[in-house]
């Protein structure tokens, strides 16, 4: 499924249950051999882009460690436009030590936006790594709190 959102073109991918296994910016082909189309996603991502919704309660199906998961799963615990550290994180799954490997899990989460890895910053809260890249970061964070205040601002401002 391809979504035209305030930060450029996105796509999802969804298993043969109609679970989502990948949403990544860009619209292109990142490897992933799902496809499908489940009507309820399609709604509740344009619902999230349109600033209606803050949460996702369709299935994922993921595919990575149990490690990995593990973080994914914590990660869709952050709430909307708010925003935790990489040792919050950690500590959140029970391994306080962990912090560099919840870094890695959080850079390969195939799932992005849905799975918030973008709520994730640095302990000095800087914005840190995201494979979108630092703008987008920014731009989702900034977006996210702008639709908190009732005061969302215009797609277009996002993508400039």
């Amino acid at each position: 499924m391809r979504f035209e959102t305030p930060f450029g073109p996105a796509r999802v991918s969804v298993d043969a249950n109609g679970a989502v296994t990948v949403f990544s910016f860009g619209g292109g082909d990142n490897g992933d051999a799902g496809g499908g189309f489940n009507p309820e996603v399609a709604r509740q991502v344009d619902e999230f882009f349109a600033g209606k919704r803050q949460a996702f309660d369709f299935p994922l199906a993921p595919k990575g460690s149990e490690f990995q998961k593990r973080v994914w799963a914590e990660l869709v615990r952050i709430p909307f436009g708010e925003t935790i550290s990489y040792g919050e994180l950690a500590r959140r799954i029970g391994n306080p030590a962990a912090s560099r490997a919840v870094g890695r899990a959080n850079a390969t989460n195939p799932i992005a936006v849905i799975v918030p890895c973008h709520r994730v910053i640095g302990t000095n809260g800087k914005l840190t790594g995201y494979a979108g890249g630092i703008e987008l970061k920014d731009k989702l964070l900034a977006w996210e709190r702008s639709v908190l205040v009732g005061q969302a601002v215009s797609p277009v401002e996002f993508r400039k």
